[in-house]
């Protein structure tokens, strides 16, 4: 069999994102065939050893799980913490497959997240350079002029000499005391919205995210999860310029 790039076979096993994987090897914690291997090498997927950290990496006969969950506010979006907080995988009762986050919403905001044992697809999704449109309804304390709506949509400093992206935001709801925002950026800076937010000196009460990619948060309750359905799968790869590839993905259902 031809050989592969260590990280796409890692990515491809669901064991982690290729960005991940490509971690791993720099920290010198994949083998193969019990030799470190560097960034770039290739093995064969069907008779090479692969590990990290000592864990053996099954290349083939994997189900692909594809999950939307609405994280609630309260849990952050890791596999595991240090600090004993509570995760969203604590979340994913019956899910047997090793599932982990496709980007990630910080402990106080809330709403879809996707998570996924399919790294090429994770990887398409993050990618910057596909600019997959993630949507976000935003409450904030003020009333928000609308000099401040087009300073938003143009662009703001986040960061010294980090300049977000043109985006759409409109006014949903507007009352005395705050004012619900519509938010749709094609990029996923860290925290981006809330330090969009305080650019324009506005003081954000909730952040809700409801919809990745054209796949939308719909009916489910904060801490349900349901399998996306074969209309959502074929919603994101138009996202991400990709035709329907071949595997085993479970059928769609909802859990708590």
């Amino acid at each position: 069999m031809e050989k592969v790039r260590i990280q796409k076979i890692i990515a491809d096993s669901g064991y982690c994102s290729r960005r991940k994987a490509e971690q791993f090897i720099q920290n010198g914690e994949v083998k193969v065939n019990g030799r470190p291997v560097s960034i770039g090498d290739k093995a064969d997927p069907r008779n090479d050893l692969i590990t990290v950290n000592g864990e053996k990496i099954k290349a083939e006969g994997i189900t692909l799980r594809y999950i939307k969950l609405y994280k609630p506010r309260g849990y952050v979006t890791t596999m595991s913490d240090e600090q004993g907080r509570k995760t969203v995988t604590d979340l994913l009762n019956g899910v047997e497959e090793r599932v982990y986050p496709i980007g990630r919403l910080d402990r106080n905001s809330e709403g879809l997240l996707l998570l996924t044992n399919d790294g090429a697809f994770a990887n398409d999704i993050m990618h910057p350079t596909k600019h997959v449109a993630k949507t976000y309804r935003v409450t904030v304390a003020e009333k928000v002029s609308e000099d401040k709506i087009n300073k938003l949509m143009s662009g703001v400093e986040i960061e010294p000499n980090v300049m977000t992206k043109p985006c759409i935001v409109n006014i949903l709801i507007e009352e005395e005391e705050r004012t619900v925002l519509e938010f749709t950026i094609r990029e996923g800076k860290n925290r981006q919205i809330r330090k969009m937010c305080e650019a324009v000196q506005l003081t954000v009460k909730r952040l809700r995210r409801t919809s990745v990619g054209g796949v939308k948060l719909g009916m489910l309750k904060p801490g349900e999860y349901a399998d996306l359905t074969k209309e959502e799968m074929r919603i994101l790869r138009s996202a991400i310029g990709k035709q329907e590839r071949e595997g085993n993905p479970r059928k769609g259902g909802k859990r708590r």
